[in-house]
């Protein structure tokens, strides 16, 4: 090809560019509504608490970096969903576990303090997360139970929010 050839490709493509990136900077948002990022499931008294419908959130208190996400990503392997994961800004600073929580009775709850191989402890919340259980682990964590349950008869009727996935 001569070089005329190549110049020209080169300006149309060029141009082409400049057209389409004009397009796209003035083209108005799509403020299409979104659908519910999570749906409402409840479970009955007496009726079984699957893992699988629990949200945990982990936070760190401990000197050991990535351990939330660490514990978060067994908890998964347990069936839990993931939720909120950090370092612990909460007051409560625990040796082990503890779990912030207004009812040490909520099924959701006992599901979740049953994981774990250490003594739990429970302490009222003072940080506010969207939902799920909310657990701090400290420097002495010794982890999960081998076999730990994935499921529990729930002693109250629960409603939580699980994610809802959207298939296009």
């Amino acid at each position: 090809m001569t070089r005329g050839v190549v110049l020209t490709l080169a300006a149309v493509l060029f141009l082409g560019g400049l057209v389409t990136g004009v397009k796209l900077l003035t083209a108005s948002a799509d403020t299409a509504t979104q659908a519910p990022t999570c749906e409402d499931r409840t479970v009955k008294q007496g009726d079984n608490l699957t893992s699988n419908l629990v949200t945990v959130n982990v936070f760190n208190a401990s000197r050991r970096a990535g351990l939330a996400n660490r514990v978060t990503i067994n908890l998964q392997r347990n069936g839990f969903l993931g939720g909120q994961i950090g370092n612990n800004t909460s007051a409560t600073k625990p040796s082990r576990v503890a779990i912030l929580t207004d009812d040490r009775n909520d099924p959701r709850v006992k599901l979740v303090a049953a994981q774990f191989r250490d003594k739990v402890s429970y302490e009222k919340p003072d940080i506010t997360v969207d939902s799920g259980v909310t657990v701090i682990v400290g420097d002495d964590y010794s982890g999960l139970q081998k076999k730990a349950m994935s499921k529990i008869a729930a002693g109250e009727t629960v409603t939580m929010c699980v994610p809802a996935v959207q298939l296009p």
